[in-house]
């Protein structure tokens, strides 16, 4: 039991000699402020220091509300979901929310939040990657995070030990030989014809041709899967060539949700002749407002269903393309523009990327080569400038 805020303690420490030794009973007292009933606790402890501690604690926690010797668990249970405050409630709050309870407190609660170190952090990240793949431990770093910052509001510690190890360089499980960074470029498919054999297996083994378009507006718009699923009928111009991507549909808490892209950056797309088919066979006699790619039996394509109706991973491995995923479609279009010579900020607003660096690693290594260049350049003239010639008289009877 803790005293409630804003009570006034009394308190008192009886010492008492015994067989085992002389033991330091503390006990501390108050007024509960609602029921006026009179409350209290008491603990023994080997020392006077110990016993002293032990109230200065709890005389804390009557004067702030928060127990700074308290476990992680505990704190867990006192935050509820204010650490959740500022985050997406439809789609990241439930990952947050497992790893929280599936791996954080069983890791960590047991540990005072005071005792929580960088080390101690490491640790745990260390044993989630044995067990768990990248993603996942993304996310359960990331919400540990979250509620190590309301520990440092709360005043409990001064600095948040897991800020740090977000930043490692491997989260989630990591290969025995360590890989150099990897390229998107890499993740694409080789060519066109890889891609229509890509095309014709997906339609063919989830038993309907939905599956293949899915297939071939990935690889060919760059769109996320989310953005493919929320595209309307009215969302393609034909005439102009456009395709116009305004809102993306996935499985989130309660249901499917449906917002705004990414970033809330809404943006065009051009439709290139190979897709043009498919898009006038999808929009054809349709309302506007209709979605314009659905499953066999009207439902949302997501991520999950391609890969269930497809057999996926086993479709791709008979290909040759063993290890390919859904999103390796979208970095396969991004990859194949930048190699038709699609420049840099056009790329960039295709993919509806914020940064441009993350955009330029799909460019072909010669480009990116060109781009450090220049970058080395600017940097360098801003920093000297180039050094102008000075002027010198000379003297005309000078030989």
């Amino acid at each position: 039991m803790l005293p409630p805020l804003g009570v006034r303690l009394t308190v008192d420490v009886q010492v008492r000699e015994g067989a085992r030794g002389v033991t330091y009973y503390a006990r501390v007292r108050w007024t509960h402020p609602v029921t006026h009933h009179r409350e209290g606790v008491k603990r023994s402890h080997a020392s006077l220091e110990e016993a002293q501690a032990w109230i200065e604690r709890l005389e804390g926690v009557a004067r702030t509300g928060i127990d700074p010797g308290q476990l992680l668990s505990e704190y867990v249970g006192q935050l509820g979901d204010r650490w959740a405050r500022g985050i997406d409630s439809t789609s990241t709050f439930d990952p947050y929310s497992a790893g929280l309870r599936k791996r954080v407190v069983p890791t960590l609660g047991h540990l005072p939040v005071s005792m929580i170190t960088a080390g101690l952090v490491d640790r745990a990240i260390d044993a989630w990657e044995t067990e768990f793949g990248r993603s996942t431990v993304k996310n359960t770093v990331a919400v540990l995070v979250l509620v190590l910052d309301e520990a440092v509001r709360d005043g409990l510690i001064q600095r948040n030990p897991a800020k740090d190890r977000s930043r490692r360089r491997t989260v989630g499980r990591t290969p025995v030989v360590p890989a150099g960074p990897e390229s998107p470029r890499d993740l694409a498919l080789p060519d066109v014809a890889v891609l229509t054999r890509l095309v014709e297996a997906a339609a063919d083994r989830g038993g309907h041709q939905a599956w293949g378009d899915c297939v071939m507006i990935l690889a060919t718009t760059a769109l996320r899967i989310s953005e493919v699923a929320g595209l309307q009928v009215g969302d393609v111009d034909l005439s102009r060539g456009l395709l116009h991507v305004r809102r993306q549909t996935y499985p989130g808490r309660g249901g499917l949700v449906t917002k705004q892209t990414k970033g809330r950056r809404r943006r065009t797309v051009p439709i290139i002749d190979p897709l043009r088919g498919t898009l006038i066979r999808l929009t054809a006699d349709r309302a506007s407002d209709a979605r314009l790619l659905v499953g066999p039996r009207g439902g949302v394509i997501t991520t999950a269903t391609l890969r269930d109706a497809t057999g996926w991973d086993e479709m791709v491995e008979k290909l040759g393309l063993a290890g390919l995923v859904r999103h390796g479609l979208r970095h396969t279009a991004l990859t194949w523009m930048a190699d038709a010579g699609v420049e840099l900020h056009l790329l960039q607003r295709v993919a509806g990327h914020q940064d441009p660096a993350v955009t330029s690693r799909y460019l072909h290594p010669d480009h990116q080569a060109m781009l450090d260049a220049g970058a080395a350049y600017s940097r360098w003239w801003a920093q000297s400038g180039p050094t102008k010639p000075a002027l010198t008289l000379i003297d005309g009877d000078a030989s």
